[in-house]
């Protein structure tokens, strides 16, 4: 173990969790910080990035016209707690403000309606030929709460987050298996990031909307927390289920020089609220960021 990785995994072990990183330099790809980076772990809603990506490809392409209106019915959209998921009316909207709406605020029942459009099995095509082989979106939120609900016996979605949150309960069998849910590794979604804002696999118009879409999410008590400056952007996508929290982003200094990080971890309890993790992972992003400037 060198001194940086044992940095890392020390913060990892002070906030209870197994944590797995890698962080490189856009302009320096060779260079990176890795903890377990290759390690496939579930992603709870990072699985958007991809999904994102894949969708401003088949635009690229003329497949799908992200202007294209698309209604919602209430009783069709998946649950969640942001978004459209909380709206009780019909509610009509274009593809990219659903692309939008998925990354910004990490809306469930948008990213549920866009991967309809996108397409399991086109994604799985996009992102073998980009080479993200450990890369697997198998399913939306509507299907991961379906599962849950199976696993738990509960009657609804809540109440089997409810089961999963609870820890003096044991988590379903393999809740947490990375074979029986979107997957991925740290490094691939780094190197996802990294060409994403290097303008090698979308148009430039598209190159833009995915990094400013990026730049708007609102969480900021993860990556972002670790750089807590003015001057510093971070453009990121989290992602949050019973123990797993996460997030993959691209964390711009004043000078320019910019870094993809993603920080992947599972908590050793799944209460709705980590506040340590959280800042653990913004601070293995600082130190990340530190030791390859």
């Amino acid at each position: 173990m060198n001194a940086s990785t044992g940095r890392i995994r020390a913060i990892f072990e002070d906030a209870g969790v197994r944590g797995w990183l890698h962080a490189t330099p856009l302009d320096r790809p060779d260079e990176s910080i890795e903890v377990d980076s290759d390690a496939v772990v579930p992603l709870a809603s990072v699985y958007k990035l991809p999904l994102l990506v894949g969708f401003c490809q088949l635009v690229d392409q003329g497949r799908l016209d992200p202007r294209e209106q698309v209604t919602l019915l209430p009783e069709a959209r998946t649950p969640g707690p942001t978004g459209l998921s909380l709206l009780a009316d019909p509610i009509t909207i274009s593809r990219r403000d659903l692309a939008v709406l998925m990354m910004t605020v990490s809306d469930n029942a948008a990213a549920d309606a866009l991967l309809d459009h996108v397409g399991l099995d086109r994604l799985a095509t996009i992102l073998r030929e980009l080479g993200l082989t450990r890369t697997r979106i198998r399913r939306g939120a509507a299907d991961n709460l379906r599962a849950l609900q199976r696993s738990t016996g509960a009657p609804d979605a809540d109440a089997a987050l409810a089961v999963l949150a609870d820890n003096d309960r044991t988590d379903p069998p393999g809740v947490y298996e990375a074979a029986n849910a979107s997957s991925g590794t740290a490094r691939e979604l780094t190197r996802l990031l990294s060409r994403l804002w290097t303008g090698d696999l979308l148009s430039a118009g598209q190159t833009q909307f995915a990094r400013t879409t990026m730049e708007r999410q609102i969480f900021q008590h993860r990556i972002a927390a670790g750089f807590p400056y003015d001057g510093v952007r971070v453009a990121g996508k989290t992602g949050t289920f019973g123990a797993l929290r996460h997030e993959a982003a691209v964390v711009t200094l004043p000078g320019g020089d910019a870094y993809a990080v993603a920080v992947l971890t599972l908590a050793a309890r799944s209460d709705s609220r980590l506040p340590r993790v959280d800042a653990a992972i913004g601070e293995a992003a600082r130190v990340a960021v530190d030791l390859l400037r």
